[in-house]
């Protein structure tokens, strides 16, 4: 009689086990880790709303934010491989790339529009200078190879200026250029916001912003190549989150303002007045843009490399 019952009860047993197995709760994804170098500026405040909002969490990331002082820090950081991701512009791609490709650009982190500028080339209160034209053969000044230089270069460009036109003076950091432009040693200077609001305080004027071309102005959220190609599904997370955080800004600004005083991208006093901007929906900058910044750098003898679109802009992670 046992040995008749024994396999059944077996069986059963068996069964009972299966079943229990798929009743039991699937144990969840280790998360995946990511470092981004910010520096504390306003294109950087999505990424910094996905952490304060649970959305990196959400998507079963642990999101380690790396503040950084200078453009330099912050590409060196990744070329160490000490972050894996970085808000910066393609210029910095450009230079990361030029010996084999580091990087990628996966997302716009802010853009220029019709009705909203990025960067403004300002003119100092006893400059004389009303209007882009007055800023013919005037020192202007920019931080060298970088994209504010490609920016005011191709502003006045686009505004009949001529190489005999322009007149640059490297200025790398902006409360420098912000203080020569205050004292009237420099006529002009570019500057993005928050420095064009608290320039306007001292009776400087916009001679010409992106909003006239806003085509060459955008910054981007850049990984490094070996992390997306290890962790593809955690770069496609981490943007989804970012644009859950652009949804909510967008939708109520003024509800981070706050956070942007907090997190010195906006000095105090400006806490109340200044206005959170709006930020771009999912998107790439496009391969016009990328071959309008490269033959720049190429032209002004910062690159000697060619560089192809597909290896330095990557649009297939998006949401």
């Amino acid at each position: 009689m046992f040995k008749k019952t024994f396999p059944a009860l077996l069986l059963i047993l068996l069964l009972a086990s299966l079943l229990l197995a798929a009743c039991s709760p699937t144990p969840a994804a280790v998360p995946t880790t990511i470092k981004v170098a910010l520096l504390p500026v306003l294109d950087v405040l999505p990424m910094v709303v996905a952490q304060q909002e649970g959305l990196y969490t959400k998507h079963n990331l642990v999101v380690e934010i790396i503040p950084v002082s200078s453009a330099p820090e912050r590409d060196q950081l990744i070329a160490a491989g000490q972050t894996d991701a970085i808000m910066n512009e393609l210029t910095s791609v450009m230079f990361l790339n030029q010996e084999k490709i580091q990087v990628q650009a996966v997302r716009y982190a802010r853009t220029a529009t019709a009705d909203q500028a990025l960067f403004s080339i300002m003119a100092g209160k006893d400059s004389g200078i009303t209007d882009a034209q007055g800023l013919k053969g005037q020192p202007i000044g920019i931080s060298q190879g970088t994209i504010i230089e490609y920016l005011t270069d191709r502003l006045l460009t686009a505004e009949g200026f001529t190489a005999a036109d322009l007149n640059f003076v490297a200025v790398p950091k902006i409360p420098d250029r912000m203080s020569l432009l205050a004292s009237g040693e420099l006529k002009a200077a570019t500057l993005p916001e928050p420095f064009v609001t608290l320039a306007k305080q001292s009776d400087a004027v916009t001679a010409l912003d992106d909003t006239a071309h806003p085509e060459f102005s955008f910054s981007i959220i850049t990984f490094s190549k070996a992390f997306i190609d290890a962790n593809p599904e955690a770069v496609k997370a981490f943007l989804t989150a970012v644009e859950e955080a652009v949804e909510l800004i967008n939708k109520d600004p003024q509800k981070y303002a706050s956070l942007m005083v907090d997190q010195k991208m906006v000095p105090a006093p400006l806490a109340e007045s200044f206005k959170v901007p709006t930020y771009p929906t999912k998107g790439v900058p496009t391969e016009a843009q990328f071959l309008d910044v490269l033959e720049w750098v190429k032209a002004k003898g910062y690159l000697s490399v060619d560089l192809s679109y597909a290896d330095n802009v990557n649009g297939s992670l998006l949401p």
